[in-house]
């Protein structure tokens, strides 16, 4: 969505700490309306960060959201006085560390028709304050966007073959009003898993529909599409889920699935769960991730839409990988759903697009 009328002026509230100095960190930006209205609010993780970077961190990325909104004018509020005063230009920044994201920051300044930075007392921060130790606290990135109150929630159906965590984290999401969306239907392909439970912990009873007790994956496919027109799914999530279907020409780039490693690398038939960890391992990889798709009928094929990363260290096992690679899952899958109900996502040629 970008800015318009009194948009074209946004306010940019921006806070960062750490805990230890250098240590865990985060920085936080809120952008707003001049009339007070939040456009978006975002905190960055950082797990070995200073005050200062995550001060600046959060400068830098709300400087590129406000511009990405189409904003022209911009006014900066910062409770940190040193840092309003080297923005100003009053200040040297003398820290080699530190110099790369002034300029940068600086930088799109610049791209702005008129802009101003003011410092502001603590307590009339407290929004970016409080979000930034939320986001410590969580050991995660945080999102928000203040427009998805104004989209009309779309109806999920879940498909899961497991534990159900994807489900899960879903559901807490949609609580906590960050997701603007409603889980009608639960379908899991095993009736003993722990997900089966899980459904029915959040309030709904899971239709059972195996692979096995199907002559073909026609009957099977004809056996899900019939659940999830019957409950008027607008979007059907994959969440664990571990049989191929074929999927009707009604519900293509309706269906989406999540892979724990970054696409197309470390996926095809077998590969799930730890088996992909594993071979990331063994492949030496530094970096690994996940990766939000629309689905086709081919295994982890199929148009992406996010994908987020994180580091493969020293000494890790598939337990550990799969721990870190679940939490961007956590971010990954949302924000896709997001851009899904607010109608941001195109496919054309299988590369998807998301309009502003």
């Amino acid at each position: 969505m970008g800015c318009s009328g009194s948009e074209m002026k946004v306010h940019l509230y921006t806070d960062g700490g750490s805990r230890g100095n250098p240590g865990p960190g985060a920085g936080a930006y809120l952008l707003q309306t001049p009339a007070g209205e939040l456009i978006e609010s975002r905190a960055i993780y950082q797990r070995e960060t200073t005050n200062n970077i995550a001060e600046y961190t959060a400068v830098l990325e709300g400087l590129r959201a406000a511009q990405k909104r189409g904003a022209k004018e911009l006014v900066l509020f910062s409770d940190s006085e040193l840092l309003i005063r080297q923005l100003n230009g009053q200040y040297k920044v003398k820290s080699e560390n530190l110099l790369p994201l002034y300029e940068a920051c600086r930088k799109l300044l610049a791209g702005f028709d008129r802009w101003k930075a003011e410092h502001i007392p603590r307590e009339k921060n407290a929004g970016a304050d409080k979000l930034a130790n939320e986001a410590m606290d969580l050991q995660r990135d945080i999102f928000r966007e203040g427009s998805w109150r104004d989209i009309k929630p779309i109806r999920l159906g879940i498909l899961l073959s497991g534990g159900g965590r994807t489900m899960v984290n879903l559901h807490q999401e949609i609580q906590a009003g960050r997701l603007p969306a409603q889980i009608v239907l639960v379908i899991s392909s095993r009736s003993t898993v722990a997900g089966v439970q899980r459904a029915r912990e959040i309030g709904l009873e899971p239709v059972i529909i195996r692979r096995k007790d199907f002559a073909d994956i026609h009957s099977f496919s004809e056996r899900i599409a019939e659940e999830l027109d019957k409950a008027k799914v607008d979007l059907a999530v994959q969440a664990g889920w571990l049989c191929l279907w074929e999927i009707p020409k009604r519900y293509e780039n309706r269906v989406m699935n999540i892979h724990p490693a970054l696409l197309p690398s470390f996926g095809g038939q077998g590969m799930w769960g730890h088996h992909v960890h594993e071979a990331v391992l063994k492949a030496g990889c530094k970096v690994s991730g996940c990766t939000v798709h629309f689905c086709t009928n081919d295994y982890d094929a199929g148009p992406i839409i996010v994908q987020r990363c994180c580091p493969v260290l020293e000494g890790d096992d598939a337990d550990t990988l799969a721990a870190r690679v679940f939490r961007e899952e956590c971010i990954a899958y949302p924000e896709a759903i997001r851009l899904f109900a607010a109608g941001r996502l195109t496919v054309e040629n299988g590369v998807v697009h998301i309009r502003n």
